[in-house]
This record gives structure tokens, C-alpha cells and sequence, in this order.
């Protein structure tokens, strides 16, 4: 048989869409902790998340959740810095810190062979790290150079404005890190913070090719990590939403643009109908905005849209570097593009192409093990089930031109929206 290059291979959309969930099981820490097999492949991923606590530090602490969970490896009450270093990469193994507002812990990647090589050092890192001075000086000086070196990007310095236009500069979401936070970061702190906020309602997520017996003593050993009762949450202060910002930079050749606006969480019924109307607008690379400020227009060579989440809090921004002289044309551009999805219904070409695309990007997401586990820690952590993805599917498969007019009127129909500019 003849293969007819000139053809695209036929687009199949599965009739339905099962995914099995992963094992759960209780530890004797209480933690729970979720298994997902690896028939035949033999590296293994183990991540502990916990309790997130940056957002309740007083904001000149903002850096020591970070700082703390960095620290683990410089060195335990049984290896030094440079011993742990060397173990890890003798045996081909992973070790790095999981850090955002809602979630902290610790991740490990290795294989099975090595596992037991390794897991006694990673599970030491929980209890008996010992933040030495030299290293968290040597941690300091990086991470006050890399505040000054982001700061004159002009990518890096739009975004955080535009998270502090959204949430205001006294809100923990919306700080600005400076060195002087890096100044302030004591031992002290970092011993504390790990002895009394680190490890609180913690889960497991494993991936691994064991079977019933080495499962149960794998369960056995993570269950020696302390799992610490949650503290009470702290009261977030008020947002306190600012609409524009400009920041000129006189020897910038380009300027950074971020406009955006609140955004519904993934929970939220019309959640998966945002998605597709943001994929639309910016979210690939025959949106509307690349084919307008790219394509036609030249002025940048990417331009992007996005839902985003930071805490409990969500948004949507869109996102480009632009050649200075044009960057007023793009912004009237992109509200342009965004005026026309809310009152213009899109073709039948362009749906199609969209939901081939949305449906093949999301079939992708669950090639591996590895995949499947993270697909489910995602829906686990926003309090849902695997459920989320058939009803995506299925919603993927019918949306119709008319419902992406409905959300566009609903989300993105009520500027001014939020403007940062810099450069």
C-alpha cells in the first residue's frame, strides 16, 4: 500500500472517555496517598504536597516558604550539602521543591532500582535538615542577583505589576519582592517555619511500577514523614484592583503589555466554555490575536492568552513583548479582537480547527502514567474528580459559535480591563 503524503491523516473523536481513578489509600501519618501504576516502566515519581502558608507570612517574610523548602538540601543532621548532591546524581535521582501561595512539598524522581538508595535521605529531608549559614548566605546573594536581573526585563517586571495592579501592593498575591525581603531572611525563621508550618495536610501522589507487596512497604516508609494538624487560616486583606500602569524604560527597544481582568474558577460551570473562547483569542498559534498582531501586523512574535490562578484568586491576561513605537496599536488591536468575538459569530472553518485542536491537545495530556497522575492532581486539588475531563470532552464536541458569544458578553465584554505597559 501506497502512503499518500499529500493527505492528512483522518481526525478520529473517541465515542467516550473513561479514566480510572488512582488507588487511595490512608497512611498510618494520616496523610492520604494516591498510586498510579507503571506497567513496564521503572522510573518512579513521588510528590508530597501539603498546605500552602507564603500567603499568611507578613509580607516582608513573603521569601521564607521558598527560601525554607530550597534549604532542605544544603545539608541534614547526617550529610552535608555536597554529600546529599552527590547521592542524588550518583543515582540518577531528582529531588525539588514544590512551592506556590496554596500548595508546598517536595518531589522526588528516580527509578525503581534506586528507590531504596535514595528514599531514606529524601524522607530525612522532612525532619532533620539544618539550614546551614554559609549556604543560605550563598542563597541570598543569588536571589537578590536574580531580583535585580528580572527586574530589567521588561516581561518579567509587566507581569508582576500586573499581579500587584490586581491585588494591590499590600496584598500578599500582589507584593513586589525586593531584595531589602532578602535582607530581612533569618536561620531563625526558616527553622521555625519548618518545624511548625511545613508538612500540614499533606498528600502523596505516587507513580511506579510496583506490585502488591512492594506497595505496601513503600506505604510503610512514607508513612514515617510528619504530617502536622492544619493551623487556622488567615484573613487575606482586601484587593485592592488598580486599572493602569506605566512604567517607561528609556533604553527598553520593546515594550511589555499585560491586559487582563478577574476570571472564574475552574469549578465554575462556564469554566471549560472560557477555556475554549480564550484558545480563540490568544491561548494557540492561529489565534486571533497571532494571526492579527503577528501575522499581519508584524509587532511581535508571539502574543498569548491565558486563565491563570494565583491562591485562591483567579484571572486572565494576555501577554506580549511589541517593538516600543507600536505598542499603542497593539493594545487598540487586542481590545479590537476582543470587541469582535463578543458581538461576531466565528466561522464554521475556524470552530472546526479550534476544536480539532482543543480536542487533540487534551487527549495528549494522558499518553503516560506520569500524565494521568498529574492530569489528576490538578482536578484533585480544585475539589473535583476525573469526571471534569468527559465533561470536557463532551462540551468540546458540541460547542457551538453561539456559546462562545454568550461567554465572551459574560467575561469579556466590560472593559476598561486592567493595563500594565513597560518599556
Amino acid at each position: 500500500m501506497i502512503l499518500d503524503r499529500s493527505k492528512a491523516p483522518e481526525f478520529n473523536v473517541p465515542e467516550d472517555f473513561e479514566l480510572l481513578p488512582p488507588m487511595e489509600f490512608n497512611l498510618s501519618n494520616g496523610a492520604k496517598f494516591f498510586f498510579i501504576p507503571t506497567p513496564g516502566i521503572d522510573a518512579v515519581k513521588i510528590d508530597v504536597i501539603c498546605k500552602g502558608h507564603r500567603a499568611s507570612l507578613p509580607l516582608n517574610q513573603t521569601l521564607v516558604s521558598s527560601f525554607t523548602l530550597q534549604m532542605l538540601q544544603e545539608g541534614t543532621t547526617a550529610k552535608s550539602a555536597g554529600e546529599i548532591a552527590e547521592l542524588f546524581d550518583f543515582y540518577a535521582s531528582e529531588v525539588h521543591p514544590i512551592v506556590s501561595y496554596s500548595h508546598e512539598g517536595l518531589g522526588l524522581l528516580t527509578t525503581k532500582k534506586h528507590l531504596s538508595a535514595v528514599l531514606e535521605v529524601y524522607i530525612s529531608l522532612f525532619t532533620e535538615a539544618t539550614f546551614p549559614q554559609d549556604m543560605l548566605d550563598k542563597r541570598k546573594s543569588q536571589r537578590k542577583l536574580s531580583i535585580q536581573l528580572e527586574r530589567e526585563k521588561t516581561a518579567s517586571r509587566a507581569s508582576q505589576l500586573h499581579r500587584k495592579c490586581l491585588f494591590g501592593a499590600n496584598h500578599p498575591y500582589g507584593v513586589e519582592v525586593e531584595e531589602t525581603h532578602v535582607d530581612l531572611i533569618k536561620r531563625e525563621q526558616l527553622i521555625s517555619y519548618y518545624e511548625n508550618l511545613l508538612w500540614q495536610e499533606c498528600e502523596l501522589f505516587v507513580t511506579g511500577n510496583f506490585d502488591a507487596e512492594e506497595l505496601e512497604s513503600l506505604r510503610g516508609k512514607l508513612g514515617q514523614i510528619p504530617i502536622r494538624e492544619a493551623s487556622e487560616s488567615v484573613l487575606l486583606p482586601g484587593i485592592n484592583t488598580l486599572l493602569a500602569v506605566t512604567e517607561p524604560k528609556v533604553k527598553s527597544v520593546q515594550s511589555s503589555i499585560r491586559i487582563g481582568s478577574w476570571s472564574i474558577p475552574q469549578t465554575h460551570p462556564d469554566f471549560i466554555g472560557l477555556t475554549v473562547f480564550n484558545t480563540i483569542l490568544g491561548g494557540y498559534f492561529g489565534s486571533r490575536l497571532i494571526k492579527n498582531i503577528r501575522e499581519d501586523k508584524g509587532h511581535t512574535y508571539g502574543i498569548f492568552s491565558s486563565l491563570a490562578e494565583i491562591g485562591v484568586s483567579n484571572y486572565w491576561v494576555i501577554a506580549a513583548d511589541v517593538q516600543k513605537e507600536f505598542y499603542p496599536e497593539v493594545v487598540k488591536e487586542i481590545y479590537h479582537e476582543i470587541k469582535l468575538l463578543t458581538e461576531v459569530e466565528i466561522d464554521a472553518d475556524e470552530l472546526e480547527v479550534v476544536r480539532n485542536y482543543l480536542i487533540g491537545q487534551m487527549l495528549k495530556q494522558f499518553g503516560t502514567s506520569f500524565d494521568l497522575i498529574e492530569r489528576f492532581k490538578a482536578v484533585h486539588q480544585s475539589g473535583m474528580t476525573f469526571d471534569y475531563y468527559a465533561r470536557k470532552l463532551a462540551y468540546l464536541k458540541e460547542f457551538t459559535a453561539k456559546d462562545m458569544i454568550s461567554i465572551g458578553q459574560k467575561y469579556f465584554s466590560n472593559p476598561p480591563f486592567i493595563e500594565v505597559i513597560v518599556g
